[in-house]
Protein backbone atom coordinates (compact mmCIF):
# COMPACT_ATOMS: atom_id res chain seq x y z
CA UNK A 1 0.00 0.00 0.00
CA UNK A 2 1.35 3.41 -0.93
CA UNK A 3 1.58 6.02 1.82
CA UNK A 4 -0.40 8.55 -0.19
CA UNK A 5 -3.35 7.76 -2.45
CA UNK A 6 -2.73 8.04 -6.19
CA UNK A 7 -4.80 10.76 -7.85
CA UNK A 8 -6.75 9.13 -10.70
CA UNK A 9 -8.95 10.24 -13.62
CA UNK A 10 -11.46 7.82 -15.14
CA UNK A 11 -11.79 8.36 -18.89
CA UNK A 12 -15.18 7.00 -20.06
CA UNK A 13 -17.97 5.27 -18.15
CA UNK A 14 -19.14 2.55 -20.54
CA UNK A 15 -19.16 -1.23 -20.17
CA UNK A 16 -15.65 -1.36 -18.69
CA UNK A 17 -15.34 2.22 -17.45
CA UNK A 18 -18.21 2.09 -14.98
CA UNK A 19 -16.57 -0.89 -13.28
CA UNK A 20 -13.14 0.72 -13.13
CA UNK A 21 -14.79 3.92 -11.85
CA UNK A 22 -16.49 2.00 -9.04
CA UNK A 23 -13.21 0.27 -8.18
CA UNK A 24 -11.32 3.57 -8.03
CA UNK A 25 -13.93 5.15 -5.74
CA UNK A 26 -13.84 2.18 -3.39
CA UNK A 27 -10.09 1.74 -3.01
CA UNK A 28 -8.37 3.60 -0.16
CA UNK A 29 -5.09 3.72 -2.10
CA UNK A 30 -6.69 5.64 -5.00
CA UNK A 31 -8.36 9.06 -5.08
CA UNK A 32 -10.77 9.89 -7.88
CA UNK A 33 -10.16 13.46 -9.06
CA UNK A 34 -11.83 13.54 -12.46
CA UNK A 35 -14.22 11.71 -14.80
CA UNK A 36 -14.54 12.06 -18.56
CA UNK A 37 -17.83 11.34 -20.31
CA UNK A 38 -18.52 11.86 -24.00
CA UNK A 39 -22.25 11.18 -23.69
CA UNK A 40 -24.08 14.50 -23.11
CA UNK A 41 -26.50 12.67 -20.84
CA UNK A 42 -23.65 11.82 -18.45
CA UNK A 43 -21.90 15.18 -18.41
CA UNK A 44 -22.64 17.10 -15.22
CA UNK A 45 -23.52 14.03 -13.16
CA UNK A 46 -21.71 12.83 -10.06
CA UNK A 47 -19.31 9.92 -10.60
CA UNK A 48 -21.21 7.87 -8.02
CA UNK A 49 -24.40 8.11 -10.04
CA UNK A 50 -22.59 6.87 -13.17
CA UNK A 51 -21.36 3.66 -11.56
CA UNK A 52 -23.98 2.86 -8.93
CA UNK A 53 -21.92 3.94 -5.92
CA UNK A 54 -24.19 4.72 -2.95
CA UNK A 55 -22.60 7.97 -1.77
CA UNK A 56 -21.91 11.12 -3.83
CA UNK A 57 -18.23 11.76 -4.54
CA UNK A 58 -18.36 15.42 -5.48
CA UNK A 59 -16.49 14.56 -8.68
CA UNK A 60 -18.60 15.68 -11.64
CA UNK A 61 -18.27 14.17 -15.13
CA UNK A 62 -17.03 16.49 -17.87
CA UNK A 63 -16.31 16.30 -21.58
CA UNK A 64 -13.58 18.95 -21.27
CA UNK A 65 -10.28 17.09 -21.78
CA UNK A 66 -8.23 20.25 -21.26
CA UNK A 67 -9.81 20.75 -17.84
CA UNK A 68 -8.86 17.20 -16.87
CA UNK A 69 -5.26 17.88 -17.92
CA UNK A 70 -5.01 20.61 -15.29
CA UNK A 71 -5.99 18.41 -12.34
CA UNK A 72 -2.48 17.17 -11.57
CA UNK A 73 -3.51 13.51 -11.63
CA UNK A 74 -1.00 10.70 -11.28
CA UNK A 75 -2.79 8.40 -13.69
CA UNK A 76 -5.65 8.14 -16.19
CA UNK A 77 -7.66 4.94 -16.58
CA UNK A 78 -8.50 5.08 -20.28
CA UNK A 79 -11.34 2.69 -21.14
CA UNK A 80 -12.90 4.67 -23.97
CA UNK A 81 -13.38 2.50 -27.06
CA UNK A 82 -10.56 3.49 -29.40
CA UNK A 83 -10.27 0.77 -32.04
CA UNK A 84 -12.70 2.53 -34.40
CA UNK A 85 -11.10 5.95 -33.82
CA UNK A 86 -7.42 5.17 -33.24
CA UNK A 87 -5.94 8.54 -34.20
CA UNK A 88 -8.23 10.43 -31.82
CA UNK A 89 -7.49 7.94 -29.02
CA UNK A 90 -3.74 8.26 -29.61
CA UNK A 91 -4.03 12.04 -29.45
CA UNK A 92 -5.99 11.92 -26.18
CA UNK A 93 -3.65 9.42 -24.53
CA UNK A 94 -0.56 11.25 -25.77
CA UNK A 95 -1.91 14.50 -24.37
CA UNK A 96 -2.04 13.07 -20.86
CA UNK A 97 1.33 11.33 -21.17
CA UNK A 98 3.04 14.51 -22.40
CA UNK A 99 1.48 16.46 -19.53
CA UNK A 100 3.09 14.12 -16.99
CA UNK A 101 0.07 11.88 -16.35
CA UNK A 102 0.59 8.11 -16.59
CA UNK A 103 -2.00 6.08 -18.50
CA UNK A 104 -3.38 2.58 -17.99
CA UNK A 105 -5.82 1.48 -20.68
CA UNK A 106 -8.07 -1.32 -21.85
CA UNK A 107 -8.44 0.41 -25.22
CA UNK A 108 -6.12 0.16 -28.24
CA UNK A 109 -5.68 -3.59 -27.84
CA UNK A 110 -2.82 -3.63 -30.35
CA UNK A 111 -0.68 -2.41 -27.46
CA UNK A 112 -1.33 -5.46 -25.27
CA UNK A 113 1.89 -6.72 -26.88
CA UNK A 114 3.55 -3.31 -27.37
CA UNK A 115 6.84 -4.60 -28.74
CA UNK A 116 4.89 -6.16 -31.62
CA UNK A 117 2.78 -3.06 -32.37
CA UNK A 118 3.20 -1.07 -35.59
CA UNK A 119 5.19 2.13 -35.48
CA UNK A 120 2.26 4.42 -36.40
CA UNK A 121 0.66 3.44 -33.11
CA UNK A 122 3.62 2.85 -30.83
CA UNK A 123 5.97 5.68 -31.79
CA UNK A 124 3.82 8.76 -30.97
CA UNK A 125 2.85 7.26 -27.62
CA UNK A 126 6.44 6.32 -26.78
CA UNK A 127 7.53 9.85 -27.68
CA UNK A 128 4.77 11.27 -25.48
CA UNK A 129 5.98 9.11 -22.57
CA UNK A 130 9.52 10.39 -23.02
CA UNK A 131 8.33 14.01 -23.21
CA UNK A 132 6.31 13.72 -20.02
CA UNK A 133 8.45 11.23 -18.09
CA UNK A 134 5.47 8.90 -17.95
CA UNK A 135 4.44 5.30 -18.59
CA UNK A 136 1.65 3.61 -20.56
CA UNK A 137 0.24 0.14 -19.93
CA UNK A 138 -2.50 -1.58 -21.94
CA UNK A 139 -4.15 -4.86 -21.00
CA UNK A 140 -7.50 -6.59 -20.54
CA UNK A 141 -8.97 -10.06 -20.33
CA UNK A 142 -8.83 -10.97 -24.06
CA UNK A 143 -6.62 -9.74 -25.63
CA UNK A 144 -4.69 -9.69 -22.39
CA UNK A 145 -5.00 -12.11 -19.49
CA UNK A 146 -5.87 -15.26 -21.44
CA UNK A 147 -3.03 -14.76 -23.92
CA UNK A 148 -0.39 -13.75 -21.40
CA UNK A 149 -0.89 -14.42 -17.67
CA UNK A 150 -3.13 -17.48 -18.05
CA UNK A 151 -1.10 -19.07 -20.83
CA UNK A 152 2.19 -18.37 -19.02
CA UNK A 153 0.81 -20.17 -15.96
CA UNK A 154 -0.24 -23.19 -18.02
CA UNK A 155 3.12 -23.38 -19.79
CA UNK A 156 4.99 -23.30 -16.49
CA UNK A 157 3.48 -26.72 -15.72
CA UNK A 158 4.90 -28.61 -18.71
CA UNK A 159 8.35 -29.89 -19.55
CA UNK A 160 7.62 -29.73 -23.26
CA UNK A 161 4.89 -28.05 -25.29
CA UNK A 162 3.82 -29.18 -28.76
CA UNK A 163 0.90 -26.80 -29.31
CA UNK A 164 -0.95 -24.08 -27.44
CA UNK A 165 -4.57 -23.02 -27.87
CA UNK A 166 -5.98 -19.95 -26.12
CA UNK A 167 -9.77 -19.63 -26.30
CA UNK A 168 -12.53 -17.26 -25.31
CA UNK A 169 -15.85 -19.12 -25.43
CA UNK A 170 -18.65 -16.78 -24.42
CA UNK A 171 -22.36 -16.28 -24.88
CA UNK A 172 -22.68 -12.57 -25.74
CA UNK A 173 -26.50 -12.48 -25.67
CA UNK A 174 -26.61 -10.20 -22.60
CA UNK A 175 -23.64 -8.04 -23.60
CA UNK A 176 -24.99 -4.55 -24.26
CA UNK A 177 -22.47 -3.49 -26.90
CA UNK A 178 -23.90 -3.80 -30.37
CA UNK A 179 -22.36 -0.46 -31.36
CA UNK A 180 -18.86 -1.94 -31.44
CA UNK A 181 -18.78 -5.66 -30.61
CA UNK A 182 -22.01 -6.56 -32.41
CA UNK A 183 -21.11 -4.64 -35.54
CA UNK A 184 -17.47 -5.71 -35.54
CA UNK A 185 -18.40 -9.38 -35.27
CA UNK A 186 -21.34 -9.20 -37.68
CA UNK A 187 -24.05 -10.39 -35.31
CA UNK A 188 -27.46 -10.29 -36.97
CA UNK A 189 -26.06 -9.72 -40.45
CA UNK A 190 -26.99 -11.98 -43.39
CA UNK A 191 -24.53 -14.18 -45.23
CA UNK A 192 -24.16 -11.77 -48.15
CA UNK A 193 -22.91 -9.06 -45.77
CA UNK A 194 -20.04 -11.09 -44.30
CA UNK A 195 -17.46 -9.51 -46.61
CA UNK A 196 -18.07 -6.16 -44.91
CA UNK A 197 -17.78 -7.39 -41.29
CA UNK A 198 -14.80 -5.61 -39.72
CA UNK A 199 -13.24 -8.57 -37.93
CA UNK A 200 -13.56 -10.74 -41.01
CA UNK A 201 -11.67 -8.38 -43.32
CA UNK A 202 -8.22 -9.60 -44.41
CA UNK A 203 -5.58 -8.73 -41.86
CA UNK A 204 -7.85 -7.34 -39.14
CA UNK A 205 -7.69 -10.36 -36.84
CA UNK A 206 -3.94 -10.69 -37.26
CA UNK A 207 -3.54 -7.00 -36.43
CA UNK A 208 -5.42 -7.48 -33.14
CA UNK A 209 -4.30 -10.95 -31.98
CA UNK A 210 -1.15 -11.37 -34.08
CA UNK A 211 0.92 -9.34 -31.63
CA UNK A 212 0.14 -11.64 -28.66
CA UNK A 213 0.81 -14.70 -30.85
CA UNK A 214 4.20 -13.34 -31.96
CA UNK A 215 4.99 -12.22 -28.43
CA UNK A 216 4.30 -15.68 -27.02
CA UNK A 217 6.39 -17.27 -29.77
CA UNK A 218 9.24 -14.94 -28.88
CA UNK A 219 9.03 -15.86 -25.18
CA UNK A 220 9.09 -19.54 -26.19
CA UNK A 221 12.16 -18.95 -28.36
CA UNK A 222 10.55 -20.25 -31.56
CA UNK A 223 10.28 -18.76 -35.03
CA UNK A 224 6.94 -18.85 -36.79
CA UNK A 225 6.75 -19.30 -40.55
CA UNK A 226 3.53 -17.32 -40.86
CA UNK A 227 0.45 -15.94 -39.16
CA UNK A 228 -2.93 -16.77 -40.63
CA UNK A 229 -6.49 -16.00 -39.69
CA UNK A 230 -9.61 -18.10 -40.08
CA UNK A 231 -13.25 -17.16 -39.65
CA UNK A 232 -16.49 -19.11 -39.62
CA UNK A 233 -19.99 -17.64 -39.17
CA UNK A 234 -23.08 -19.57 -38.05
CA UNK A 235 -26.51 -18.40 -39.19
CA UNK A 236 -29.75 -18.61 -37.23
CA UNK A 237 -32.70 -20.69 -38.38
CA UNK A 238 -35.09 -18.98 -35.93
CA UNK A 239 -35.51 -15.43 -34.62
CA UNK A 240 -33.35 -14.57 -31.60
CA UNK A 241 -34.19 -11.68 -29.27
CA UNK A 242 -31.46 -10.69 -26.83
CA UNK A 243 -29.76 -7.66 -25.31
CA UNK A 244 -27.03 -7.58 -27.94
CA UNK A 245 -29.44 -7.40 -30.90
CA UNK A 246 -32.36 -9.08 -32.64
CA UNK A 247 -31.32 -11.77 -35.12
CA UNK A 248 -33.77 -12.73 -37.84
CA UNK A 249 -33.62 -16.17 -39.51
CA UNK A 250 -30.59 -16.18 -41.78
CA UNK A 251 -28.71 -13.66 -39.64
CA UNK A 252 -25.40 -14.50 -38.00
CA UNK A 253 -25.86 -15.76 -34.44
CA UNK A 254 -22.41 -17.18 -33.71
CA UNK A 255 -18.87 -16.63 -34.87
CA UNK A 256 -15.70 -18.67 -34.58
CA UNK A 257 -12.45 -16.98 -35.52
CA UNK A 258 -8.78 -17.42 -34.79
CA UNK A 259 -5.25 -16.28 -35.44
CA UNK A 260 -2.80 -19.14 -35.89
CA UNK A 261 0.96 -19.05 -35.57
CA UNK A 262 2.23 -21.68 -38.00
CA UNK A 263 5.51 -23.59 -37.97
CA UNK A 264 6.36 -26.28 -40.53
CA UNK A 265 2.82 -26.07 -41.87
CA UNK A 266 1.18 -26.80 -38.51
CA UNK A 267 -0.51 -24.31 -36.12
CA UNK A 268 1.50 -24.33 -32.90
CA UNK A 269 -0.01 -21.23 -31.24
CA UNK A 270 -3.71 -20.52 -31.74
CA UNK A 271 -5.78 -17.71 -30.25
CA UNK A 272 -9.44 -18.43 -30.91
CA UNK A 273 -12.83 -16.94 -30.11
CA UNK A 274 -16.17 -18.79 -30.10
CA UNK A 275 -18.96 -16.31 -29.43
CA UNK A 276 -22.69 -17.02 -29.53
CA UNK A 277 -25.93 -15.15 -28.96
CA UNK A 278 -27.74 -18.23 -27.66
CA UNK A 279 -26.65 -21.59 -26.32
CA UNK A 280 -28.54 -23.22 -29.21
CA UNK A 281 -26.26 -21.60 -31.81
CA UNK A 282 -23.45 -23.59 -33.44
CA UNK A 283 -24.06 -26.75 -31.36
CA UNK A 284 -21.09 -28.51 -32.96
CA UNK A 285 -18.58 -25.95 -31.59
CA UNK A 286 -16.97 -26.06 -28.15
CA UNK A 287 -18.92 -24.89 -25.09
CA UNK A 288 -17.66 -23.75 -21.69
CA UNK A 289 -17.48 -26.63 -19.22
CA UNK A 290 -19.96 -27.25 -16.40
CA UNK A 291 -22.80 -25.35 -18.04
CA UNK A 292 -21.07 -21.98 -17.67
CA UNK A 293 -21.90 -19.16 -20.08
CA UNK A 294 -18.32 -18.09 -20.56
CA UNK A 295 -14.75 -19.31 -20.16
CA UNK A 296 -11.22 -18.24 -20.95
CA UNK A 297 -9.36 -21.45 -21.60
CA UNK A 298 -5.78 -22.46 -22.31
CA UNK A 299 -4.98 -25.91 -23.71
CA UNK A 300 -1.36 -27.01 -23.87
CA UNK A 301 -0.66 -30.26 -25.66
CA UNK A 302 2.59 -31.43 -24.20
CA UNK A 303 4.17 -33.31 -21.37
CA UNK A 304 1.88 -33.34 -19.49
CA UNK A 305 -1.24 -32.02 -21.19
CA UNK A 306 -2.56 -28.99 -19.31
CA UNK A 307 -5.98 -27.37 -19.45
CA UNK A 308 -6.73 -24.19 -17.50
CA UNK A 309 -10.30 -22.83 -17.44
CA UNK A 310 -10.98 -19.40 -15.97
CA UNK A 311 -14.59 -18.46 -15.17
CA UNK A 312 -15.71 -15.08 -13.89
CA UNK A 313 -19.09 -14.52 -12.28
CA UNK A 314 -20.94 -12.15 -9.98
CA UNK A 315 -24.04 -12.49 -7.78
CA UNK A 316 -25.72 -9.50 -9.45
CA UNK A 317 -24.09 -8.90 -12.83
CA UNK A 318 -24.22 -11.11 -15.92
CA UNK A 319 -21.11 -13.07 -16.86
CA UNK A 320 -20.27 -10.63 -19.65
CA UNK A 321 -20.45 -7.79 -17.12
CA UNK A 322 -18.21 -9.78 -14.78
CA UNK A 323 -15.78 -10.09 -17.69
CA UNK A 324 -15.82 -6.30 -18.09
CA UNK A 325 -15.13 -6.01 -14.36
CA UNK A 326 -12.10 -8.29 -14.74
CA UNK A 327 -10.96 -6.29 -17.76
CA UNK A 328 -11.01 -3.18 -15.57
CA UNK A 329 -9.11 -5.01 -12.82
CA UNK A 330 -6.25 -5.77 -15.19
CA UNK A 331 -5.35 -2.08 -15.33
CA UNK A 332 -6.73 -0.58 -12.10
CA UNK A 333 -4.70 -3.07 -10.06
CA UNK A 334 -1.38 -1.89 -11.49
CA UNK A 335 -1.89 1.87 -11.24
CA UNK A 336 0.61 2.32 -8.43
CA UNK A 337 3.28 0.26 -10.20
CA UNK A 338 2.76 2.07 -13.51
CA UNK A 339 3.23 5.37 -11.68
CA UNK A 340 6.64 4.05 -10.55
CA UNK A 341 7.52 2.23 -13.78
CA UNK A 342 10.35 3.09 -16.17
CA UNK A 343 9.42 5.75 -18.71
CA UNK A 344 7.76 4.39 -21.84
CA UNK A 345 5.25 1.76 -22.95
CA UNK A 346 5.37 -1.24 -20.64
CA UNK A 347 4.20 -4.80 -21.27
CA UNK A 348 2.69 -7.37 -18.94
CA UNK A 349 6.02 -9.21 -18.70
CA UNK A 350 7.56 -6.05 -17.23
CA UNK A 351 5.13 -6.02 -14.29
CA UNK A 352 6.18 -8.05 -11.24
CA UNK A 353 3.26 -10.41 -10.51
CA UNK A 354 2.94 -9.24 -6.90
CA UNK A 355 2.37 -5.68 -8.14
CA UNK A 356 -0.89 -6.86 -9.77
CA UNK A 357 -2.45 -7.76 -6.44
CA UNK A 358 -1.41 -4.99 -4.07
CA UNK A 359 -4.21 -3.04 -2.44
CA UNK A 360 -6.93 -5.58 -3.24
CA UNK A 361 -8.01 -6.28 0.34
CA UNK A 362 -9.15 -3.57 2.71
Amino acid sequence: MVSEARRVIQFSTGNVGRHSLRAIIGRPDLQLVGVHASNPGKVGRDAAELCGWPDPTGVIATDDVDALLTLGADCVVYTSQGETRPMEAIEQMAGFLTAGVNVVATSMVWLVAPRQADGWLRDPLQQACEAGGTSLYVNGIDPGFSGDTEVYTALSLVTRARSITVQEIFDYANYDDYEFTGNAMGFGMPADAMESVMLFLPGVLTSMWGGPVRSLAGHLGIELDELRQRVEPWFATERIDCTMTTVEPGGMAAARFAVEGVRNGVPVITMEHINRLTAAAAPEWDYPPDGKTGVHRVLVEGEPRVEVNTHVSHPVYDTTDAGCMSTAARVVNVIDWVCRAPVGIVAVEDVPPVEMIRGLMW
